[in-house]
């Protein structure tokens, strides 16, 4: 489309890229879906660029990059102050002998947290912790068994741990940490061991996405239902009109010929 001839008859092409367009906006929370289906009734009943075109200025075209950076939303000033709380840590060491420990829930992380595990393994979850400085040593011992440091998202890693028959493995690296998030160093020795750094959200945070997700995909199905029901009343209106067309033809000649 164009405004350069505002005036030019739009076709079925022309009318479709905008119903794609208001789709994608109102998936996006951009449109809420009674200027939905306001704009949709306007795009079925648009015959010109000129009507077709304000319906989507202020959208962007389908995939036009975003203003701002979506990945990641930006950090909040202070958000991670709060965590680091200095003082000393609420737990310091954990040690598993062919058994399990596990370090998790609202607990203070120490500058230095000793781990040891043999024939067992530990888990070490810094999701809902808080910090006794921005930044912390876990101190990983894995003798034959293993070990799983969990950090939340934001969170700067560095691995430096040593592995024979064993190794220590950062999964889904996060190259651009949050400003102000602790820094957490991994340390240690694995030997027929493992272990690993895992960047994951808390629960709560992995249901409310999840709901986020769900939700956003009952609203592109309404979008879509309502957009199909749209199109298929428009096509039904030319049918009718064209039927129409036809039949005020057929008096004319009739009349004609009398």
């Amino acid at each position: 489309m164009t405004d350069d001839a505002p005036e030019l008859r739009a076709s079925d092409a022309d009318r479709e890229r905008v119903t794609e367009v208001l789709r994608d906006a109102l998936a996006e929370g951009r449109l809420d879906m009674e200027e939905f289906e306001e704009r949709l009734e306007a795009t079925y009943k648009a015959r010109t660029y000129g009507e077709l075109t304000p319906i989507t200025r202020d959208l962007p075209a389908p995939g036009a990059p975003p203003a701002v950076s979506l990945n990641k939303p930006p950090a909040v000033s202070g958000s991670w102050a709060g965590r680091i709380v200095g003082g000393e840590g609420s737990s310091s060491w954990a040690v598993a002998v062919m058994s399990g420990f596990q370090r998790k829930g609202r607990w203070t992380v120490p500058k230095r947290f000793n781990s040891f595990a043999f024939w067992g393994g530990g888990e070490i979850d810094l999701r809902e912790a808080n910090f006794a400085d921005g930044e912390v040593v876990i101190n990983c011992i894995a003798i034959m068994g293993g070990m799983s440091v969990i950090v939340p998202p934001g969170v700067e890693v560095v691995m430096r741990g040593i592995g024979i028959m064993g190794g220590f493995d950062e999964r889904d690296h996060d190259a651009s940490p949050d400003p102000g998030a602790p820094r957490v160093i991994v340390t240690g020795f694995a030997f027929w061991g493992g272990v690993e750094v895992q960047h994951k959200v808390t629960k709560a945070e992995s249901r409310r996405l999840k709901e986020e997700r769900r939700q956003d995909e009952l609203d592109r199905r309404s979008a879509r239902h309502e957009l199909h029901a749209a199109r298929d009343d428009w096509h039904r209106e030319r049918r009718e009109q064209r039927e129409e067309w036809r039949r005020e033809r057929r008096e004319r000649r009739r009349h004609g010929d009398r």
